[in-house]
């Protein structure tokens, strides 16, 4: 489950219990137990990537320097 934070970056949610809080030695929810996913990953990575495209190309109108203009 993807979440959006007020200034509209992805987070992770763990699925079962909605929880944001994962173990990343495990790659389990703190919460409840369960496993973060590949397709979890995979789905947050894209969510990321298409934040990360779109922020990018609003700073770059609004004349906002960024590492990556």
């Amino acid at each position: 489950m993807i979440f959006f934070n007020p200034a509209g970056a992805p987070e992770l949610a763990c699925e079962p219990c909605g929880c944001r809080w994962f173990d990343r030695m495990s790659n389990t929810c703190y919460e409840c137990g369960s496993e973060v996913t590949p397709q979890m990953e995979a789905e947050f990575k894209q969510a990321l990537a298409d934040f990360v495209l779109v922020r990018g190309h609003v700073q770059i109108q609004h004349g906002i320097e960024t590492a990556a203009s």
